[in-house]
């Protein structure tokens, strides 16, 4: 039986004023550009399009998205290639670590496409890729956005041990629109990801977002949060869905900045730590923003 679908007929076609992306002029992001090029790298910000990545990159900062630019699944609202695999670069690990190194940056964020062709989908190459960033520079905070590695216990084990500082794994949306959405992915497998997580280490910093616009209701959005805080998540990205061609999901609304700063509160009064809310916002949007090392000391 095939999955329902999102009706393509809601979408909203014509973006609202607050939805701005401002086109490159500062001379850091060309270079980033380049240095990110000269490496062979592969960002989340251009294969998934980001509407952040000129600010970001202008920033010196970017999103390193590893094992590849080939998915193995086929998630309706991203713009990441579904292909074939090519076999992982066993050298990859050490040339992100340099562009870590050249950028000088203090916080990054290391995500990867779903490598379902993998046994343990590629979580060792998520491990090996840390202890690179570590032997550049040890006091750097690493954060790692995963996918669900199939709810398998020894890879989440792999990443977990490799103490990264955050980990990161997001829901994306509501339950009910989750089989619409997320290619293969389950609502409850995602959470019980969470809630492993901490179960392997107590102290590990738990992260997770989700995408709005896509139909889901107010109560829906709640219960989420919910289930969230009952995962002992404590770090929570919320931001509008941006639809990235035409033969990906409709946007059925466009949330207003007023109702994010809502949503945003209300996180936080469900005991959120460090919420970012807003239309623009994606999981690693001002990640730097919050610092896991000063928070534990809290």
């Amino acid at each position: 039986m095939p999955a329902p679908k999102i009706n393509p007929e809601l979408h909203q076609a014509k973006k609202p004023d607050w939805i701005k992306v401002r086109l490159p002029s500062n001379p850091v992001f060309f270079s980033t550009k380049t240095l990110v090029s000269d490496l062979k790298l592969h960002t989340v910000c251009e294969s998934a399009q980001c509407p952040n990545r000129w600010e970001c990159w202008s920033h010196g900062t970017a999103t390193f998205m590893i094992a590849g630019e080939r998915c193995t699944r086929a998630c309706g609202f991203c713009a990441v290639a579904t292909a074939k695999p090519l076999p992982l670069e066993e050298d990859e690990p050490q040339r992100v670590a340099e562009a870590i190194r050249r950028l000088k940056l203090k916080h990054v964020v290391i995500t990867a496409v779903a490598r379902d062709d993998v046994a343990d989908g590629g979580a060792l190459h998520f491990a090996r890729t840390i202890e690179a960033i570590r032997g550049v520079d040890p006091d750097i905070i690493v954060e790692v956005l995963t996918p669900d590695f199939n709810g398998k216990d020894d890879p989440i084990r792999t990443v977990v041990e490799a103490k990264p500082n955050i980990f990161n794994h997001n829901l994306e949306t509501v339950e009910r629109l989750t089989p619409m959405v997320r290619s293969r992915a389950k609502y409850r497998l995602s959470l019980d990801v969470l809630r492993r997580v901490r179960e392997m280490d107590p102290e590990a910093i738990t992260k997770s977002g989700l995408m709005l616009g896509l139909g889901e209701t107010e109560s829906e959005i709640f219960q989420a949060m919910d289930d969230l805080r009952e995962a002992n998540v404590t770090v929570l990205t919320l931001g509008q869905y941006l639809r990235p061609t035409p033969q990906h999901l409709p946007v059925v609304e466009y949330v207003s900045p007023e109702t994010f700063q809502l949503y945003g509160d209300i996180a936080r009064n469900k005991g959120f730590e460090f919420v970012a809310s807003g239309p623009l916002v994606r999981s690693s949007y001002h990640a730097a923003d919050f610092n896991p090392v000063q928070a534990k000391k809290k």
